[in-house]
Formats: structure tokens, sequence, C-alpha cells
């Protein structure tokens, strides 16, 4: 096919314009080969004759449905315009930035915040497929990280564009990416250190520019590393050719780099005060531009978020200080004045405030500073020179040393920054993140834009080689000669700019000469390339400059400059001078040999494809050329041992305008950045199954679809260089799927006229047909009308009423006839068919009435047989049971008497205590009578003596007195003073012995008191004494009285004993029973047997002779079943009317026979059953016994509890004793107290001394003697309490219990010899009954009351949670079991705990309960089944506890029963919330794994399968869908979706899950179903189509039946689908007018306006006959959803859960009903 053919009319072509670079317009006319002009007709309306050359003719538009694909490969015409086009309809009319091309992700800056960039977008890219969701950077991130993952290859993400283009963002975004996918386990927070570089390389390398206002100054390449996990570790940054020149210069409306304008923003802060700077309009470096602030940006702000990361990557504030020290001094070197001194020279003032301050931060001499920064050394072979330098000169040295000094101090950031991103260990793989200028040309061009450029020419090339590498690899797949293909090399260039001669080395042989000039070295480029090399050119109107033909476009280059930037040189003076800074930082900047400051030590061994020239002069290598073009190699080699992924960033418009389109801007980046080389170089691959309709009948009745494709592409395509056919797919030349595109919609186009004509053509007919049909009817009447008024008369109408009227006779006639005729033949027929059916019923009757009466005899015989057998059983069941029944009871009866004895015996023994405690007590009131009438006459002892003292005292008072006046009388000459003295002491001593004898009274006093106390009390015993005499004679007539009734005990057992001597009577005639029952057996099977052989020939005669299938029809399914109960011969009734007359007689004598002998047993089972049964009553007389000896038991321990108050009594007594003692100590010690005092009074009179010694010494032994007193009292109290009473309590006691314990031993001797001859007996009668019936009957055992409790012992607990909660597996368990059923045995172990009152023992129970559920929930967090059944079981755990809590709000609902078990002394509240926490966390978990069940199934079942029949729309796919990363194997479809949905529904349903709790879970998946797949949709816009609409409606419509199925409409779950139910609504509707705009903003209530216009810019027809939503529309809807207050919010956030309520429900189950499965395993629990 000649590319003529496609210029017809109606195709549309592109047509240079001046201001839109390209113009669309339509062909009016077909083209014909070698015509110079082509008509079309722009898109304005304007006719034009364009004249066209024949070998170069416009490019071809491609169709409508091809416009606005994610992939730019998808086009069919892969041309600048088309890819122009493309873009600026994604961009402006579907406000999309992101665009495939090929493996090319080219990037638009909307210069507007957008919400795409959210966690939960990332979460959507997570785990997808590169073709598979809209172009997005996280997409091509996710395709590196997951290329990684599978290949263990690294992998880099090159990022280009061009100033303002949005570089930065998208390699901040990149990584951002990487750290929420890939974040470690471990609390070092790498992803966040990682993350935290960017801000500071943005803040000392991101400055203002008039294309942006974060504009990235250098070159950055971003190593992240990973671990075998697949975890961020650590990371590592190189960076390339920093614009130092901006530190010392900015053009105007430009600002230097963020960083000077942070630090002055935050100047006035105290710890940035002695950095002495000010605002930024007083330094030189920041003023310069004009322009200091930024628009919606605060420095200071900026400063603290700076800070804080570098904090975060652990530089603290000594790091910090010392870099903001030496930024702060580049901007006080700006500010140094230098004058003119004359033309030759300059100087600097050393009063210079900045030039102080510079030398005071870097700690530099100020002096040498001023001297060398306004003079240079020059040092030659002889001497050296110092040479004063101009004040231009002086200028430029200053700025080189500032530029040197921000050069080291951004490499030691960078270095720095590493050295926090380290890591120990071993790195598995890593991915590169490349942030690099992109290809530049501006007005004037210089040494940055010259190696921009190289790098880019560098970069292009690898791509190109990757690009060309990925078709050779598709190509060689699909076995096509991969020769065809032909791409660009610029492998020229580069070499023309660092090859042998070339460029560069030229720079740097010429920076090598002293006197070296840019005009020179550019003499050597002219003379060296021009006209020898076709890359290179000189300016027509210009010296100063070269031109360059680049891969994007010719630069031309100003050589001013080129040298000194290339040298990068600082005076060695200056530096000399840094060197020897006292501030270390400073002074390491300039070492000779400095640690390498950038290193960045690559793991990659492998030697780049073309050799690096390294020039043999040591300094060369040092300028800025040859250093980047080493740096430049070696990230050539990382990128070539990389999987590289490439962004291009394109910069719209120049005034940073949103979603504003400059195509001339915009092609000139696409030129520059190799896209459209990339869409020239990659093939195309289509489904063939789009264009089935350009096949014929006979074509597609061929089985090989791929010979199909062969016919058809030769038939439609005669020249076979334009297309190649695959292993699997057709790859097709540049307009070759355009051009099947035009047949396609051509074929449509005549089939439309087609079906159009057809229609047409019938409704004209339709229309012709009723019209003509009109026209017959009108002319019908009017003709009648006119005939009738023409031929009427009088005559005419009397004939015309004589032949109605004969008719009307001959008619009625006719039909009579014919009407009797039909009775007849109807009579006749019915009294054929009556008398028929009356005889078929008559002969059914009678078969009927016979095959009942051969029922009747047949079931009676069969019932006799079934009732002989029944009795038979049941007697034997009956003997069983009721011998088994005795059994138990005599058991019972025994463990009773076991109670009874062991009670008996402790009664007795506390009888015996008790009496010896009476005892005890009576010789102690002896006693006590016997020291009060001791304690009497010492009283009156003590009476006698002490008046005796007192009469001594008396007398030896009178002696002192004579002895004193005999002394006053010698004693007359001494002085007044004595005599008042010696009065002053015979004073104290009369007060001295008053006190005496008034203490005397006091004791006398409380003497009597006492004794009248211990009388009293002395009185009150002897009365108790009496009462318990009383008891005691009382104890011991009932003691008489149990005697006798062990008497009475005892003649009931002789009794019994002779009775069981007939035992043996018994055996033996069981025994002759067995005997007979045996002969009997056998004859009775033998007479089974001849029997059944007579049956079986019987039965051959009767077959022979009876027409079976008639009988076997007449037989009803009833009666066969109901022959095949007893197992015989199933076909008795064929037979049965025949052989009852032979067999009747046999079978009457045999079963007299048989029931005689049946009679006779049973007869003689009667007999024993009639023992048994006095058996029975005499264990019943025997229990009633039992029941009176425990009535005096209990009498007997109610009246023990006398005793206690005795103890009590006696308690007292010993209180009131200690109280006389406490008395007695106390007067003693006031006795010594007198004494001493007149002991030290009467020291002088030696006679009064011994006198009161003597006294002392009297006072001393009535003292001892006292306390001897009282220690016999003690010994006499202690006797009576230990030893007296005790012992004959315990004697009497020891005896009344050795009585009843012999007469207990006899009567269990007895009861032992009962159970052994019962024993013998039960196994006498089982052996009889396993010879009457093999079957073995189930006896129902005796039902017992049960309180709801579980009986278990502390030292249980962990075996009941091991098997109750941590061993218990749901399956089983949940199978004809109660809901929640661990739950209630859990909650009746509490109720036990609660019942015994033990806090302990129910604290600790909860507590292991508790962790149980919490251990066995983390062990199986994945196991849905397992966290259905724990969630249930917590929930009924919970409602238990609030239940059975005893609260009037929890019992409202509760039985008579369920109040009575409610717990008594605990309120387990503070339990039930945690309990209450416990279960929202297992509910949590379980809805994560319902989740991330159901989640890989949502995106495939609800968007990408299609069940709906003709609405699936293939259309052309690009480079992503044609190799996507990863091959799904699983499919999902919507069944898959409801099967998954049902499992959920079935499993929560047979744990018993509570129905409320199963709602919320249903409501939140159908939440999760609906946010998923409504994100995805937002994601996708090749499913944003009507038909798309259409399956999601439907989809929709499955989920609601399903809803509806299992009843749980009630759930809301239905709400929660209303946006994706809205979304599909908006798809569906039709979207031109305003009232559709109107309707769409009254029904689209659930959506947001930013989702509503997301939905509208990326619908996307599917063929041609649907239209695009117009962006004026979509302005239209979003001014009316303007007064909306709705979050500016794209994506659902899929991890919202809704909140979760338990609803209290109570239990129906009763707790004393409930019983423990032994598949449970807690045998050692006892229901109570």
């Amino acid at each position: 096919m000649a590319l003529a053919e496609l210029y017809t009319q109606y195709n549309r072509v592109w047509i240079p314009d001046n201001e839109e670079v390209w113009q669309s317009a339509e062909i009016t006319k077909n083209y014909k080969a070698g015509d110079h002009f082509l008509h079309v007709q722009l898109e304005d309306g304007t006719e034009l004759n364009y004249p066209v050359d024949p070998a170069a003719l416009p490019p071809l538009r491609n169709p409508d449905i091809l416009v606005g694909e994610n992939d730019l490969t998808a086009l069919s015409y892969l041309h600048e315009p088309a890819v122009l086009h493309n873009l600026k309809v994604r961009f402006v009319e579907s406000k999309l930035i992101y665009t495939y091309s090929g493996i090319i992700l080219v990037a638009i800056n909307p210069y507007k915040q957008l919400p795409i960039y959210g966690d939960a977008i990332i979460h959507a890219y997570s785990g997808q497929n590169m073709g598979d969701m809209d172009p997005h950077i996280f997409a091509v991130a996710e395709e590196a990280y997951k290329q990684m993952a599978r290949n263990n290859k690294n992998q880099s993400i090159v990022v280009s564009g061009e100033s303002g283009a949005g570089k930065t963002v998208s390699a901040r975004y990149t990584m951002r990416y990487f750290a929420t996918v890939s974040k470690s386990s471990s609390n070092a927070h790498v992803e966040d250190k990682v993350l935290a570089s960017n801000p500071i390389t943005e803040a000392v390398g991101n400055a203002k520019t008039t294309r942006n206002d974060n504009s990235s100054r250098f070159g950055k390449y971003t190593e992240i590393s990973f671990d075998q996990s697949y975890q961020i570790i650590g990371a590592n940054m190189r960076t390339y050719l920093l614009e130092k020149s901006r530190v010392v210069f900015q053009s105007e409306n430009e600002r230097n780099y963020h960083i000077f304008y942070q630090l002055c923003a935050s100047a006035m802060q105290p710890e940035f005060k002695h950095l002495k700077l000010g605002s930024a309009e007083e330094f030189n470096y920041t003023r310069m531009g004009g322009s200091t602030v930024i628009e919606g940006v605060d420095d200071r702000a900026n400063m603290v978020e700076t800070k804080k990361t570098f904090a975060l990557l652990g530089l603290k504030g000594n790091f910090q200080m010392d870099v903001f020290k030496i930024l702060a001094a580049i901007l006080h070197l700006g500010n140094v004045e230098i004058t003119a001194v004359g033309d030759e020279r300059s100087s600097i003032s050393l009063e210079d405030k900045h030039l102080n301050i510079f030398c005071e931060l870097l700690d530099l001499n100020c002096e040498k500073m001023a001297q060398w920064l306004c003079h240079r050394k020059i040092i030659t072979t002889s001497d050296t020179v110092i040479k004063p330098m101009t004040r231009a000169q002086a200028v430029n040295a200053r700025d080189a040393l500032a530029k040197k000094i921000y050069s080291h101090v951004f490499d030691f950031i960078v270095e720095s920054i590493n050295c926090a991103l380290q890591f120990h260990g071993k790195q598995h793989t890593f991915i590169g993140v490349l942030d690099i200028y992109g290809f530049e040309t501006f007005d004037v061009n210089s040494f940055e834009q010259f190696c921009i450029n190289y790098a880019n020419e560098k970069l292009q090339q690898q791509f190109n080689l990757h690009v060309f590498k990925l078709e050779q690899e598709e190509y060689m797949k699909e076995d096509i000669p991969w020769t065809l293909i032909d791409f660009y090399d610029n492998q020229p260039v580069i070499d023309l700019i660092e090859a042998k001669m070339g460029i560069l080395e030229l720079l740097d042989e010429e920076c090598m000469l002293p006197h070296g000039t840019d005009e020179n070295w550019l003499q050597k480029l002219y003379n060296n390339f021009v006209n020898k090399n076709a890359l290179f050119e000189k300016p027509r109107m210009s010296n100063t400059s070269f031109i360059i033909q680049h891969f994007a476009d010719k630069v031309e280059y100003k050589c001013e400059g080129f040298l000194e930037k290339n040298r990068d040189t600082v005076h060695e003076v200056l530096t000399e001078i840094l060197k020897e800074s006292k501030f270390r930082l400073c002074a390491n900047f300039f070492q000779d040999n400095p640690v390498s400051i950038s290193p960045f030590s690559s793991t990659i061994n492998i030697k780049s494809a073309r050799p690096v020239l390294k020039s043999p002069n040591k300094q060369l290598r040092m300028t800025v050329g040859s250093k980047f073009r080493n740096s430049l190699s070696l990230l050539m080699v990382t990128l070539s041992a990389t999987t590289p992924h490439y962004v291009r960033c394109i910069k719209p418009n120049d005034e940073k305008l949103p979603f504003e389109f400059d195509s001339k801007r915009v092609a000139q980046q696409l030129r520059a950045c190799g896209v459209l080389e990339t869409i020239r170089i990659s093939a195309q691959s289509y489904p063939s199954s789009r264009y089935s309709i350009l096949m014929s009948q006979q074509e597609l009745s061929i089985n090989d679809k791929k010979q199909i494709c062969k016919i058809v592409l030769q038939r439609l395509i005669q020249d076979r260089n334009q297309y190649q056919f695959g292993r699997t797919k057709i790859f097709f030349r540049a307009g070759q799927v355009a051009y099947l595109e035009k047949l396609r919609s051509d074929k449509l186009r005549h089939a439309c006229i087609m079906i159009q004509k057809s229609v047409r053509g019938w409704l004209q007919r339709k229309k012709f047909l009723h019209i003509k049909q009109a026209a017959i009817i009108i002319q019908q009447y009017f003709r009648g009308q006119r005939t009738v008024r023409q031929a009427i008369t009088a005559r005419t109408l009397k004939q015309t009423w004589a032949a109605i009227i004969i008719q009307k006779y001959c008619r009625g006639y006719l039909v009579r006839r014919v009407c009797q005729l039909i009775h007849v033949a109807a009579v006749t027929i019915q009294a054929y068919t009556r008398g028929f059916l009356a005889r078929k019923k008559y002969q059914k009757v009678l078969k009927e009435h016979k095959a009942v009466i051969l029922q009747k005899y047949a079931r009676a015989w069969l019932a006799r047989r079934r009732f002989q057998n029944i009795r038979r059983f049941v007697l034997n069941i009956q003997l069983s049971y009721r011998v088994q029944r005795l059994q138990k009871k005599i058991e019972e009866q025994s463990r009773e008497n076991h109670g009874l004895l062991e009670r008996l015996t402790n009664l007795a023994s506390t009888h015996m205590n008790d009496m010896d405690t009476i005892q005890k007590l009576e010789l102690d009131l002896g006693k006590l009578t016997a020291q009060k009438r001791t304690y009497e006459e010492k009283g009156k002892k003590f009476k006698e003596d002490s008046e005796q003292k007192i009469l001594k005292l008396e007398n030896q008072n009178k002696e002192l007195q004579e002895q004193k006046e005999t002394l006053e009388i010698k004693l007359q000459e001494k002085t007044d003073e004595m005599k008042e003295k010696m009065d002053d002491l015979m004073k104290q001593l009369f007060s001295e012995v008053q006190k005496e004898e008034n203490q005397r009274m006091i004791l006398e006093k409380n003497f009597q008191n006492q004794k009248q106390d211990y009388e009293k009390e002395i009185e009150l015993l002897k009365g108790e004494i009496k009462i318990l005499k009383e008891e005691k004679t009382q104890l011991q007539h009932q003691i008489q009285q149990e005697i006798v009734i062990q008497d009475g005990l005892k003649m009931e057992v002789g009794q019994l004993t002779k009775q069981a001597r007939k035992i043996p009577e018994l055996q033996k005639e069981i025994e002759l029973l067995q005997t007979q029952k045996l002969d009997v057996e056998k004859q009775a099977q033998s007479q089974k047997r001849e029997l059944r052989e007579k049956m079986s020939e019987v039965t051959k005669q009767l077959l022979e002779s009876y027409d079976f299938e008639h009988i076997r029809s007449r037989l009803s399914m009833e009666d066969l079943e109901h022959l095949n109960e007893d197992g015989e011969l199933w076909f008795a009734y064929e037979g049965l009317k025949k052989a009852t007359r032979v067999l009747e007689s046999h079978f009457q004598s045999q079963k007299e026979i048989y029931e005689k002998e049946i009679e006779g047993l049973s007869f003689k089972v009667e007999y024993l059953s009639q023992d048994i049964n006095h058996l029975q009553k005499l264990f019943r007389e025997e229990n009633d016994i039992n029941d009176g000896i425990r009535l005096e038991v209990s009498r007997l321990t109610s009246e023990n509890l006398v005793i206690p108050d005795l103890k009590q009594q006696v308690s007292e007594l010993e209180n009131q004793k200690s109280d006389l003692e406490n008395r007695l100590h106390e007067q003693t010690v006031k006795l010594k107290e007198m004494s001493n005092r007149l002991h030290y009074e009467l020291e002088g009179d030696r006679t009064q001394r011994r006198t009161n010694e003597e006294q002392n010494e009297i006072d001393t032994k009535e003292r001892e003697r006292l306390k001897v007193t009282t220690q016999e009292i003690e010994g006499l109290r202690n006797g009576l309490l230990q030893d007296e009473i005790q012992d004959e309590v315990k004697s009497k006691i020891k005896q009344e219990t050795t009585r009843l314990t012999v007469e207990n031993m006899d009567l269990e001797e007895k009861l032992d010899m009962k159970d052994r001859i019962i024993k013998k007996l039960e196994d006498q009668i089982k052996t009889l009954t396993k010879t009457i019936e093999k079957t073995e009957a189930h006896v129902p055992t005796l039902s017992k009351e049960y309180i709801g409790m579980m009986e278990y012992k502390k030292e249980d607990e962990e075996r009941i949670i091991q098997n109750l909660i941590l061993d218990l597996k749901p399956h089983g368990v949940v199978v004809n079991t109660i809901p929640g059923l661990p739950a209630h045995i859990l909650f009746m172990c509490v109720r036990y705990a609660d019942y015994l009152n033990d806090a302990d023992m129910l604290k600790s129970f909860m507590n292991v309960t508790i962790d149980g559920i919490k251990k066995v929930v983390k062990e199986h967090s994945e196991d849905f089944e397992m966290l259905s059944f724990w969630l249930s079981n917590t929930y009924y755990f919970l409602n238990c506890l609030k239940q059975y809590s005893g609260e009037e709000e929890f019992m409202k609902c509760n039985t008579p029963r369920q109040n009575k078990n409610c717990l008594k002394h605990f309120d387990l509240s503070e339990y039930r919330q945690i309990l209450s926490d416990l279960a929202i966390r297992v509910y949590h978990q379980f809805i994560i794994v319902m989740e991330n069940n159901i989640q890989p199934m949502i995106v495939p079942g609800m968007l990408e399968y299609e069940s709906l029949q003709g609405i699936s729309g293939l259309k052309p796919t690009g480079f992503r869908k044609r190799s996507s990363s990863i091959d799904d194997t699983d499919t999902y479809t919507m069944t898959s979706i409801l099967q998954q949905l049902s499992y959920f529904y079935s499993t929560m349903r047979q744990n018993g899950l509570e129905s409320e709790l199963l709602k919320q879970a249903v409501k939140q998946l159908f939440f999760l179903i609906g946010a998923i797949t409504l994100n995805s949709l937002f994601l996708r816009k090749d499913m944003c189509s009507c038909r798309k609409g259409m399956q999601i409606r439907c989809n929709i419509s499955y989920l609601e039946e399903w809803l509806k199925d299992k009843n749980l409409q009630s759930s809301n779950a239905k709400e929660t689908l209303e946006p994706l139910s809205q979304a599909a609504w908006l798809l569906q509707v039709k979207k031109i007018t305003d009232d559709d705009a109107k309707e769409i903003c009254e029904h689209c209530t659930s959506l947001s306006t930013v989702q509503i216009v997301k939905i509208l810019n990326s619908y996307t027809p599917i063929d041609d006959f649907e239209k695009r939503v117009t962006p004026s529309f979509v302005r239209k809807v979003q001014a009316m959803l303007n007064n909306r207050e709705d979050l500016p919010q794209l994506m659902l956030d899929t991890k919202y859960l809704f909140q979760v309520t338990f609803p209290f429900t109570p239990s129906p189950h009763a707790l004393e009903m409930i019983q423990v499965p032994s598949s449970f395993k807690l045998g050692f629990l006892t229901r109570v």
C-alpha cells in the first residue's frame, strides 16, 4: 500500500503553524500521487490549498479513538505533532500530567498541588503492573522495586529535564515511595533519614531562578541500599557540577541558595547572634537579584525544618554551628569593601567591619587577608614578585574565594549526609535515583550549559542503547529479524567533545598555558573542526562563539569565561592563609591531601564500553572539565550495570501558569529529551480481534488464528515490509495501524450507511403502505356512497329485504340441523367414555380391595412377628435396667454410709473434746475457790502486817521527836538558818507520811473491789457449769437412743443376709434357663433354615407361574419400603397369595411352640424381678434408717456450737487476771519510789537510815512473796485450761468414736457383701441378655440436677487454657454444639470461683483466660477461621459476664433460673472493659485478614472482568501493555468475589458470630470493595467509559443480590457502595448540555468535586461513535460544585475502619443444661 492512498477525503493531517507549531486540517478531496497541492479545511472552517512535496507529505493525524492514550507508543502515527497533541489533550482537557512513551515516563509540571501523591495512592500502585494503572511516578518506582526484588538486579531511575520542569519533586516522590513500601522493622528509621537528606540538599543546592522557585543547581545521584528482605538499610549520594557562580552572582529576579536567606531570616534568634547577620537586603551576595523573598515561602520556618533534618541525621548542634559560621563568613566576605587606588592598585581598610567579622568567624589573620585580597604573588624561576591587583581583579579574587569556600562546604555537607546514611552489613541490591539537568539552550550559553549538554549526550546514548537492547530482546523473542530497526547514534558528538584532541582536551591544554585565553582556545577549535566535522559550525556573524549540533538541537556557545570556569583556581596565598586558620573545619578544606570529600564507593566492577581518555598531565585532571568527565564516566558505568527507568520532566510554560500548554516550549523540550526517538525506535503490537470486522465469513471459519491474520493482512496490506509476524504478536510500521483503523472506520461507515438505508427504506415503505391503505379505505367508502346514491330504488330495497329474510330462515334451519347432529354425537361419546371410566374405576377398586386383603394378612403377620421380637427385647432391657438401677442405688447408699461414718467420727471426736473441756472447767472452778480462800487469808494477814508497820512507824516518829528535842537543846547555839532547815525537813517528812497513809487506804479499797468482782465471776461460772451438766445428760440420752437405732440396723442387716442366701438358688435356675434358651434358639435356627429353603422353592415356582412385573406395578412405594423394613425377602408379596395356604399350618404350629417357651421364660424373669423388688424395699428401709442417723448427727452438731461460748468466757477470765497483775506491779513500783525518797531525806541521820533500810528489806520480801503468789495463780490457771478439762473430754469422745467406728465397720462389711452378691447377679443377667438378644440396648442414665458451675482446682488452670483455648480447633467444635460453647464453659468456671468467694482464684483464672485468648489470636493472626471462632467466643464470654453480673439492665431478659445463677460476691466490670478492648483488637485483626484475602480479587473482578456480552471494546495498547512486568496467572472474576464473600459468611455463621457483628464485618468488606474499585477507577483512564460503567453497575447488582440472598439488607453495606454506584452512573449518563451538568451535580452527592472532575476528565470513548467530555462542560460542572463544602481528596481511605459496637444479647442457653464434649479433653472438670 502506497502512503499516498491514506490521503483521502475525511482523513486529517497536521500542517505546520507558527503559533501552535502544528495545526490540524481535514482533507476535503482525495489526494492523487504527483499532486502538488492538498485540499484541506482547517478547524476554523477555512479552506486551503496547501502546497506539498509529493516526497514529503504532511503527517497524518491519528484517529480520535487513539487520542489521549496512556502510552504514546499506542499511537499509530509516531511523529511530533501526534505526540504533542496527545500530551496536550491529556494535560489540558483530562488534567493528567503523566504519560508513558515506551519506557519513558513524561511528567509535565502542573504548577499546582494535585491530590495524587498521598499514602492511599502509594498503596494503590504498590504491587500493580506498570501498564495496568494510569501513568504515574509511583508506577515507575514500583516497577523498579519489583524488578529489583524479582531479578535481584540493581535499578536506576533517571529523572531529567530543564529547570522548572519538576525534577526535584519527581525524585523526592520516588524516594518517598521507596521509603513507604519498604519500611524496615528496626527502630533505626532509616527511611526517615533518607527522606531527610532532601530538605538539606535543597537548602544548600537549590535556589530561585526566573524559571523555578526551587531550582536544583546541581546534579544528584542517590543510591538507596536494600537488604535481602528488600528493606531500606542506607543510602549514598553523589553530586555533579554545582553552580558555584550563583554564590557571587544572580540575575534579575533570582536568588542565591536558600540557606543564606534562611540564616538571615533567623539572625535575631539567640543561637545565631554571634554570626552578626542581618536581613538579606544588607548583603551583596543575597540582594544582587533584587528578589530576596519568595511568595508563600517562610525562610525562618524552613530554617527550623533544616535544623530538624540535620538533627534527624545525627548532625547535632556543633556541626550545624560550624557550617552556619562558614556560610555567614561567606556573606560577610561579599560585603568587604575594596577601594581602587589609582588604575592599577586597590586596597581594603583594616577597620572594615565585615572583614573583621569574616576573619573572626574563620579565625584568620585580618592583616594578611586584607593584603592578599588586593595583591597576588607571581613565582618565577629566579624570583618572586608581588603584584598589586586592580579593583576588578581583587573583586574577582574575593568572589573566587567565596565560591571555593562554598564548594567545600557543600561537599562537606554531602559527605556528612553519606556518613549518616552509612549502614552496617552487606548491601544486597540498590536503586539509584538520578536527578540531573536536562538539555539546555539559552540566548547566551556558557561553560555550564556545555557540561550539561555533554552529560545529556552521554545519557541519551546510554538511553538509546538500552531501548535498542529492549527492542532487540522483544524481536528475538518473537523471532523477527532485528536488523530492521535503525536508530540515531550520537557517538560522533560525544567524540567531538571528549575524544583525543576534542573540545575538552583542547580546553585543558589551553588552561595549562600561563597566557592562555578564551580567544586562543576558540581559534584552535575553528582550526581543528570547521569544515572538518559536520557537527561543529562557526557562526556567520560572530568570532567569539561556536555551534555544536547536539542530538536535540543546535546550540551556540559563547567562549567567554570557559578557561576561568574550567580552571576554578584561587590564589595560593589565600589558600595558605585559610590553611593556617585555627578554625579546624575551615583549615581542613584547604589541606594539600584532604580526605575525599564525597567518596562514592561503588561496588560495581564493570568496565566501560568506551575507555575514558586520561591525560598524562596531572594538573589537567584537576580542572572542572576533567573531573566532570571522570564522574560522568563512573555514572555511565553505574547506569550500564543497572536496569534504568526514565522520567522526562517537561515544563509546559514559562509563566508558571497551572495547566497552560505552550506548544512551542513543549515541542522544544520533547526534541531535547529524546521522547520522539524512543517512539520511533519502539515497535508496536496490537490484538487482531479489534479488526475482526475486516474479515470475511470464510476467513473467520479457519481455526488457526495466526493463519487468519496472515490471509487478512495479505489482502489488506500488499507491502509485506509494512508488518512482521512474530510468535505471538504482529509488529506494524508507522501508519499501518492507522490504515487499518481507516479501513475499519470505512467498513463501519459503510455498514452504518447500509443500516441507515435499510431502516430509512423500511420506514418509508411502512409510511407509504399506511398512506396507501388509508387512500384505499377512503376510496372504498367514497365509491360505496356513490354507487348507493346511484342504484337505490324502492323495488331494490324490497327485494333486498326479502332476500335477507329468506337467508335468515335458511341459515337458521341449517344451523339447527348441524346442532342436533353434534348433540347426538356428543351424547354417544359421553356414554361410551363414562362406561369406560366406570369399568376402569371398578377394576381399580377391585384390585385395591384384593391388595388390601393381602396387605392386611401380610402386615398382621409382620406386626405379630415384630411385636414378639420387641416384647422379648423389652423384657431383657427391663431386667438389665432394673439390675443396673439396683446396683447404682447400692453404690450410692454405700457412699452415703461412708459419708455418715465420717461425719459420725467427726462428731464423736468433737463431743469428746467438748467433754474434756467441760471437766477441765469444773476443776478450774474448784481450784479458783481454793485460791479465793487463800487470798482472803493472805489479805487478812496483809492487813495485820500493815497495821503493825504503821504502829512501828508511829513509834519511830515519836522517838525521832524526842531525839529532835534533845538535839534542839544541844544545838541552841547554832544559827537560825539551821533551825529553819530542820523545820523544813520535818514538814517534808510529815507530808510523806500522810501520802503513804492515803495510798495505803486507796490500796485497801481497790483490793476490796477486786474481791467483790471475783466473787461475782465465780457465781456466774457456777451457773454455767450447771447448764453444761444438764446438756451433758441430754447428750448421753441421745447417744443411748443412737445405740438403740444401731441395734435395729443390725437386725435389718441380719434379715438381708438371710435373703441373700437365696441368690445361689436363683443362679442355678438362671443357668437352667440359659441352657433351655440355647436349645430353643438352635431349634428356631434350624426351623428358619428349613422355612427359608421351602420359601425359596415356593417363590421360584410362583415366579415362574406369575406375572412379576404386573404385581410390582400394583404395589406402591410405601408397601415396598414397609416390606424391606424387616430384612426378609423383599419380594414376599409376589408369592404370598399362593404361599399362605401351603405354609399357614406349619407357621401356626411353630408359632405356638415358640410362644409357650417365651411365656415360660417370661414367668421366670418376672419371678426374678419380684425378688429384686423385695431387695429394693430392703434397701429403701435401710436408707430411711440412714436418714434418721443424719438428722441426729445434725442435731448434735448444732448442740456442740455452745462450746465456743465457754471458751470465750475462759479468755475473759484470763484478761481479768492480767489486769490484776498489772495493778499489783504498779503498786510495788510506787512503794519502791516512796522508800527511795525516805532513804535520801534521812541520809544525815544514821539511825533513821538504818530503820529505812530495814523497812525497804521488808518491802522487797513482801514484793517477792506477791510475785510468788501471782506465779502460783498463773500455774493454776494454765493447768485448768490445758490438762484437766481437755483430758476428760478427749477420753469420753474417744470412747464414743471407737464404739461408733466398730459398729460402722460391721455395717460396711455387710454392705460390701451385698455389693458382691448384686454384682454376681448382674453378671449373670448380662450373659442371659446377650444370649437372648445380640444387640445391646441403650440404657438411659439417671438425670441429676446441676446448678451451672464447673468445679476445678487452681492447679488445673493451665490445662483448661491449653485444652479449651490454645489447642482447640474450630473444625468439629462448632458442629452440633451451641454457639460460644468454650465461652460458656469458661464462665461456668468463673461462677465456681465466685461461689467459693475466692478472689485470688477468680483473678488468676480471668487473667490466664485473657492471656490465653491473646496468645491464640497472636499465633493464628492470619487464620480467618480461628479469628472468627475466637471473636465469637470472646463476644459470648463478655455477654455472659454482663448477663450474670447481677445488674438490672442486663437481667431484664433472664429467666428466674438464670437470675439465680448470677455472680454473688464479685464485681467483674473492670474485666468486662478489658475483654471489650480485647474483642475490639480481635475484630480489627479479623477484618484485616478478610481484607487481605479479598483485596487481590477486587480490581480484576469488579473492573477488569467483563461478564456482559458485547460491551468489551479492545483498543490498541502501547509498549507497557506489550511487555508487562509480571504475568498474572490467577484471573479473578466477579464470581470469585461472591464465592469469597460466601465463604466468609458461612464461616462466621458456622462459628456462631452474632448477627450484628456479622453485619458490621460485611459492611466493612463492602466499603473496601467500593473504595478499592473506585480508587482504581480514578487511576485507570482506560476504565472510564460508558460500557465499563454498565459492567460496574452490573457487578454492584450482583453484590446487592448477594446481600438480599443472605438477608443482610439491614447491614447498611449497600450504602457503602453508593460512591461507586454514582461513579458508574456518571460514566453512563449523557454529558453535553447544561441540564446534564445540573443532573450530575444533583445525583452525585456521595462523590467529592475533585472525584467528579477526575472522572469527567478521564472519560475515554471506546470507539468513534462516542464523544469526549469537553473542557467547557467540565468547567461548568466544576462551577456548579463550587458551593459544596467537601474535602479536596481524590482517593478514598481504604484503611478506614467503621466503629465497631458489641451489642448485648443475652444467651438463651441455661448453664445447668450445658455439657462438655469429650473432644474438649476436659475430663478433670466436674459439673456442679
